[in-house]
């Protein structure tokens, strides 16, 4: 069975890594596994895209977006 947790824990998690704690540490004190937390900090770290700045979660959500009015100007 999958746990899902909030964006909010994610979120929290995430910041407790980028202020310096280990992703073992995190793992350990606070149930998801390591590989998970390293995901959701790959998700939350910007990339540059011509010139402006971009989570992985933004271009997701840019190519949904994107994927749904090319559905509707088929129409």
């Amino acid at each position: 069975m999958s746990i899902r947790y909030s964006q909010d824990f994610k979120d929290s998690l995430v910041k407790l890594h980028q202020e310096g704690r280990s992703l073992k540490s995190l793992a350990e004190e606070f149930g998801p596994s390591k590989d998970s937390i390293a995901i959701w900090v790959k998700q939350a770290t910007p990339v540059k895209i011509n010139g402006q700045s971009k989570t992985l979660k933004d271009v997701r959500q840019l190519e949904k977006r994107l994927e749904i009015l090319e559905e509707e100007n088929e129409i």
